[in-house]
């Protein structure tokens, strides 16, 4: 289960990146996540997904 506040939902979603997961589409796989539906929760609050530092900034 991943948190539905979109700030906590970030900092979750950054630390597995950092952590665990190599890019976004292997948590997203993983964890069986819908990778659109992540982006577009973190859009709605500004946050975009960096392949180069494999985060959301």
């Amino acid at each position: 289960m991943i948190p539905k506040d979109p700030m906590i939902l970030l900092s979750f979603v950054n630390l597995k990146l950092r952590d665990f997961y190599s890019s976004l589409d292997d948590m997203c796989q993983a964890m069986n996540l819908d990778k659109s539906e992540l982006e577009k929760k973190l859009g709605n609050i500004d946050y975009t997904y960096d392949k180069g530092c494999n985060q959301f900034v």
